[in-house]
């Protein structure tokens, strides 16, 4: 069990309906009328938050929560500064907290834009890009990403200009890559090193990359990512903010995630 927000939220659920409830019932044992004339501070507080609460944990928990990207690894899809929004229920609906599922709804597709628990720190959150499918052989040689044997479409786009916190990207290579349909732009820095291998996706989980190829900690370096630690799917950039490129940046605002 993580000790994240999302428990904290339940634990504020709880106790605040807890004490509006069990006073409500006390009264009506008692024979007293609901609202008393003089209600005790507690279980006023209690009655003005759960509702707030409750509504909170709802639509964090199963619809939608934000997230805001702290680093370059998804640039230039995502930059550092920006916030976005997380569907919750594309791979199915999991109670908070204990992340278990209890109803299916679907699946991850290659090229997915996904925020999933760390496997080896499952309280930390990432976001990359879902590259393998289970069952999936990728390979990664000399720059280039194989699936299943045929390699993915890379059309060059010249250099990247970076901007704010990522502005020491300046001069990598922007690539178009079209994986499975889904066309996203990546970055390669020439001259910088990086993994080449195989690898075979297991059952039940995925391979994750970040489109800033060399500069991204993913699968390439840690492993799969079991089904059980999918978040959500990120679809929407809603806010950005980089104290080092002006503050708010209006043109990524209401960006849709490819």
């Amino acid at each position: 069990m993580d000790y994240d927000f999302s428990f904290f939220l339940v634990a504020a659920t709880f106790v605040t309906g807890i004490v509006w409830g069990g006073y409500s019932l006390y009264l009506k044992r008692v024979g007293l009328p609901y609202p008393t004339e003089k209600e005790p501070v507690l279980v006023e507080y209690a009655r003005s938050f759960f509702p707030v609460v409750l509504i909170v944990l709802l639509l964090r928990s199963f619809l939608f929560e934000p997230f805001r990207i702290p680093s370059g690894s998804m640039m230039p899809t995502l930059l550092v500064g920006d916030f976005i929004l997380v569907n919750k229920f594309n791979y199915g609906i999991r109670l908070p907290v204990l992340n278990t599922k209890i109803v299916e709804i679907g699946e991850p597709k290659r090229g997915d834009i996904v925020v999933f628990r760390y496997p080896k720190q499952p309280e930390v959150d990432y976001i990359k890009r879902v590259i393998g499918l289970p069952g999936d052989r990728i390979a990664y040689f000399d720059k280039k990403l194989y699936v299943n044997g045929t390699p993915i479409k890379q059309v060059s786009l010249g250099r990247y200009q970076g901007v704010g916190q990522g502005a020491n990207m300046t001069g990598a290579e922007r690539l178009e890559e079209d994986l499975a349909g889904v066309q996203h732009s990546i970055l390669v820095a020439p001259g910088a090193s990086s993994v080449e291998d195989v690898f075979v996706v297991p059952p039940g989980h995925y391979f994750m990359m970040g489109d800033n190829r060399d500069n991204s900690n993913d699968s390439r370096y840690w492993g799969y990512v079991p089904e059980a630690n999918l978040v959500g799917r990120a679809f929407f950039i809603w806010m950005n903010w980089d104290w080092q490129n002006s503050g708010i940046d209006f043109g990524r605002l209401g960006t849709v995630l490819q």
